[in-house]
């Protein structure tokens, strides 16, 4: 067993253990299993939620977009999503957690109806599955190498060590396997990205290592390649966070109002730099200092490629970072497969199926959905293969119609119907994969993001004029009152 296996080896035996330790805190009730008792102080609410964002897109997604084009325009998304998180810890996060919400559909219902929650939860389970198999691949593409796995299994093997913490500990699991994460990402990362940026000459050596094979002479500039791809970034993170229900869901578990609040904004401080490094990363391969990037045949493994370099890094050091970069895919992994679990266990077997279901068969439900999210999730990580970060904003175009929906509904009351709100998720969501579709074939090309947001912009305004114009007015509506 090499030095890179054999570190990754004891530390994912420890984040197992954790599982384990964890799984009597996890079966006491519904609340316990799916938002950790809301009990979470602001440290580890504010870890949790920066755990979901600091994964596989934030890692592989990141270093290889950035290897891909040569310039940091990738760390948009880190940037985005922190500036998205400053945002809902000033606005939507204390709405969220005052009313004791599991899902943010749930929060839906408490503004237009449980008709909209159960449409906003479809469009929310395609958004997450979709972000859930991208998540899968992320690890499978490190597996795949180190392990010297075929695709497939590299794939199975990922998808049963997310499955197995998160099937025994719920919540408490994945809160207290973040903090190890964070750690560990930033110790592991952190040290390659300081060994690669001085044996480059800084980032002054770094531009110039990059113009001598052919990138641009302003890589630094996150705006230089293309302003609309870079504006797509900024706005798919910051409206995707909104209606996240993967990083939300920690904030429904806070122990108060204030501490919901303030886990948001610290998170930001954790989610910032983390791009950065990752990008930097991805650059010092395309330099071709330690190996010759031609001969990457897939972009996704540039990152696991170069940790495993010896003339980059030490064995040790690189096992050390290589646990850090598994250790941020699968904090993502267990909250965006929670996520979906929880809502589907929350918002349509509860909410829709069985009304009447006690706190017992909530939690025997959800256990299930983890297995079987997991059996979902693996064929479409192995079957549907695509650029990381572009696939991961199928998600983040969706979850910006239920982010537009709730903000409307909270702050502007009355303007925005149950009908408005339901046509909006429904024609939002086809709009997007439409534009998604619409690209692969070459028939025409639209950024999934503007898309989604100028549909549910559209249908929100046309319904309301509409409204007003036959006379059914919205002014009724108001929070807390349910409608259809």
């Amino acid at each position: 067993m090499n030095i890179y296996v054999l570190v990754i080896v004891v530390y994912f035996a420890l984040v197992v253990g954790v599982g384990v330790f964890t799984k009597k805190l996890a079966s006491r009730s519904a609340a316990e299993y799916l938002v950790a008792g809301r009990n979470m102080g602001l440290m580890v609410c504010a870890v949790v939620v920066a755990s979901e964002w600091l994964g596989g897109l934030s890692t592989i997604g990141v270093s290889e977009q950035a290897f891909r084009r040569g310039s940091l325009e990738p760390i948009l998304y880190n940037v985005a999503t922190a500036i998205g998180m400053v945002i809902i810890g000033f606005s939507v996060a204390s709405h969220y957690r005052r009313k004791n919400v599991h899902t943010v559909s749930e929060m839906i219902e408490s503004i237009f109806g449980p008709t909209s929650r159960h449409v906003s939860a479809a469009a929310f389970l395609i958004a997450y599955i979709t972000l859930a198999y991208v998540e899968l691949q992320t690890c499978a593409s490190v597996m795949s190498p180190l392990f010297n796995l075929n695709w497939p299994t590299a794939v199975i093997i990922s998808a049963a060590i997310i499955t197995t913490y998160t099937y025994v500990g719920g919540m408490h699991a994945l809160a207290i396997a973040a903090i190890l994460y964070l750690v560990t990402r930033y110790v592991g990362l952190g040290t390659a990205f300081v060994i690669g940026l001085v044996k480059v000459g800084g980032f002054t050596g770094l531009q110039q290592r990059l113009i001598a094979v052919g990138g641009p002479a302003d890589f630094y500039n996150p705006f230089a390649l293309s302003l609309p791809s870079a504006l797509s970034l900024l706005l798919g993170g910051i409206l995707g966070g909104m209606a996240a229900q993967a990083s939300i869901q920690p904030i429904f578990g806070a122990k108060d109002v204030k501490t919901a609040k303030r886990a948001a904004i610290l998170a930001a401080l954790f989610i910032a730099p983390y791009g950065l490094m990752t990008a930097c990363l991805g650059l010092i391969a395309r330099t071709g200092m330690f190996y010759d990037p031609k001969s990457i045949v897939d972009a996704k493994t540039v990152l696991p490629r170069l940790l495993t370099t010896p003339e980059f890094i030490p064995p040790v050091l690189g096992g050390l970072a290589l646990a850090g970069m598994l250790a941020a895919i699968l904090s993502t992994m267990g909250p965006v497969n929670f996520a979906i679990v929880t809502i589907a266990a929350k918002d349509i077997y509860h909410g829709l199926l069985n009304k009447s279901a006690d706190d017992a068969r909530i939690v025997a439900v959800a256990r299930k959905l983890v297995i079987i999210v997991s059996l979902l999730t693996i064929p479409l990580a192995i079957f549907i293969r695509g650029a990381i970060l572009d696939s991961g904003y199928v998600s983040y175009a969706i979850r910006a119609i239920g982010a537009l929906i709730v903000v409307f509904g909270i702050y502007r009351r009355g303007w925005v119907s149950p009908l408005a709100a339901n046509l909006a998720f429904v024609i939002g969501t086809i709009a997007t994969l439409g534009c998604v579709v619409a690209n692969r074939m070459q028939w025409f090309s639209v950024d999934k993001t503007y898309g989604a947001v100028a549909t549910t912009l559209a249908v929100l305004i046309v319904v309301h004029v509409v409204e007003r114009l036959t006379g059914r007015r919205s002014a009724d509506i108001r929070i807390g009152k349910r409608t259809d």
